[in-house]
């Protein structure tokens, strides 16, 4: 590997040679291992391999670089005030991270809810302590990876919300289920610290250096205040402690499902492993729904939940929690049936037997299950439209064109795996988009006619493209909504609790698309291709337990 000669080698030429893809390779290859020995139970193995890999000056100069290039938020300061690092200091700085069992204090800052009025609470660590925290995180999310439940889908690796909601859709898909759709209140926040280091059952210096990070305390307009619960929002660290916080929950649901007295339509009593199957948990960070074909084991969850998370220092949001019905409003606590979850209304609707859905054996079920946009995303989308358009009522039309595509491409792809285009939501946001549009030409045409023969052209037939029209040969054109294509059937679910430490390479690069072990050509043709890489040749390189690649004799 071109790494510098010794970590004290601070020059930005050593920091430009480095071979990241074979440092890549190297902390990967470290955690699969940590990931195989976690699953096998082996925790001395796993401590072992972890130890290592934070010694490591591969993951410690690859942490650095995620911190500071890569990561969305790397221009926000902590109260150190440090925004951007040169590439020497980001070399220095890989040199420097270490467990040293102190922490400085994160800056507060409140940014607003998507939709609310409310304001969501962030700690910002140093530049320092994001670093470090990579470099931890790491060593963990490997070990974690190979226990955690396979129905949690938030803030893991190679898993998405549109696995959450398959997940929903399959379990609702051959009957209606009541669903217990519930919040849980500030869940960085009230987190019990010695709650989570049991659960952590790691001692020595990564124990000190965690309860160090959960008791900094913050500034906020210069006046510190101390923490004695939760993981500040905001750190590199948070979302896997807050996931560990949270583990067992389903588990503990399930157990609960293997003491109910259920039986098949036949009239024989449910097996052990069919009783866990028939209720179902998905949980997307604070999020999570509990579906079963009884209401009263459906309220028994409730009571069982409450008590669970009260043991860590958490709660149900009440105003975010109710007891709903897929299918019968009137078997809903509120009237309404159906529910939102993650952006997407999910409701099953009556329907005659030539629209209904079929079982598995071809019985007619007389209803089908719709899975759309939910009303307030799609009143969000449209305000971020108009707040576009409204931005730029004096710009030329190719400048509110290039800002207005990526949102609309940005929402449709979200939705793609919805019936949205099935119930002509689509087709509603483009009228919706042309209305605001069709106000932003009369003000600049003080005519609707005139506004039209300017703006929009005609293009394959179409004669409402809103586009440039300058004898363009490519004129520069508005994407609408209903051209992406759009179905609930196509997605494939990721596979149960499949992790991408345990090193399936065609798989997760026919999923993902990248893999520290693949070129990019070839982890993007396993994506193209769906992992079917008949006469491509993997061939990766050895290296040594340093990272470094064994030469040539």
């Amino acid at each position: 590997m071109n790494k510098p000669k010794s970590d004290s080698q601070t020059n930005t030429e050593g920091y430009k040679n480095i071979d990241w893809r074979q440092v890549e390779r190297y902390v990967f290859k470290l955690q699969k291992r940590i990931y195989a020995a976690s699953r096998r139970g082996d925790v001395k193995q796993v401590r072992q391999l972890q130890k290592t890999l934070m010694r490591s000056w591969s993951n410690r100069v690859l942490a650095v670089r995620r911190v500071t290039v890569e990561n969305q938020g790397k221009k926000t300061a902590g109260v150190d005030g440090i925004k951007s690092l040169s590439p020497k200091a980001r070399l220095e700085l890989a040199g420097q991270l270490k467990l040293t069992g102190k922490s400085k204090p994160t800056r507060r800052v409140s940014i607003p809810k998507p939709g609310r009025n409310e304001k969501r609470p962030l700690g910002i660590p140093t530049m320092y302590d994001r670093d470090l925290q990579a470099v931890i995180k790491a060593a963990l999310e490997p070990e974690w990876e190979a226990t955690f439940e396979p129905n949690s889908f938030g803030f893991r690796p190679g898993r998405s919300c549109h696995d959450a909601i398959w997940q929903i859709k399959n379990s609702i898909k051959d009957k209606p289920k009541f669903v217990l759709d519930a919040d849980i209140a500030k869940c960085f926040d009230c987190i019990n610290h010695e709650t989570l280091l049991q659960k952590l059952n790691i001692k020595g210096k990564i124990r000190q250096q965690i309860k160090a990070w959960l008791k900094s305390g913050g500034i906020d307009k210069g006046a510190f205040t101390a923490t004695s619960l939760g993981t500040p929002q905001g750190g590199v660290l948070s979302p896997l402690l807050a996931n560990i916080a949270r583990h067992g929950l389903e588990n503990h649901l399930k157990e609960f499902a293997e003491t109910l007295s259920l039986r098949n339509p036949n009239g024989v009593i449910m097996a052990k492993r069919d009783r866990r199957k028939s209720l179902t948990f998905v949980r997307y960070a604070d999020d999570f729904v509990v579906l079963h074909q009884d209401k009263a084991v459906v309220q028994r969850c409730r009571e069982i939940i409450s008590d669970w998370l009260s043991d860590i220092g958490l709660e149900l949001k009440p105003e975010k929690t109710r007891l709903t019905h897929t299918l019968h409003p009137e078997l809903s606590e509120d009237g309404i049936a159906g529910f939102d979850f993650l952006g997407h209304h999910i409701q099953q609707y009556p329907v005659g037997k030539y629209q209904s859905a079929k079982n598995s054996q071809g019985k007619i079920l007389g209803f089908k299950t719709l899975i759309t946009p939910s009303p307030k995303s799609n009143k969000a989308h449209q305000e971020e439209i108009g707040r576009i358009i409204k931005k730029h009522r004096s710009s030329p039309q190719a400048v509110l064109i290039k800002d207005l595509n990526p949102v609309i491409r940005g929402w449709t792809s979200y939705y793609s795996n919805s019936d949205a285009k099935n119930v002509g939501e689509l087709s509603k946001q483009d009228h919706l988009t042309y209305l605001k549009l069709r106000r932003w030409a009369f003000r600049r045409c003080g005519n609707i006619n005139t506004g039209h023969q300017r703006y929009w052209i005609s293009i394959d037939g179409d004669n409402w493209v809103f586009a440039t029209k300058k004898g363009d040969a490519n004129p520069l054109r508005l994407l609408k909504h209903s051209e992406f294509s759009c179905s609930s059937t196509d997605y494939v679910k990721v596979k149960g609790d499949k992790s991408p430490f345990e090193g399936d390479l065609v798989y997760w690069s026919s999923r993902l698309g990248t893999s520290p072990q693949m070129p990019s050509r070839k982890a993007r043709v396993a994506q193209t291709t769906k992992g079917k890489m008949s006469g491509v040749r993997i061939k990766l390189p050895r290296m040594g337990c340093d990272g470094s690649r064994p030469q040539n004799p």
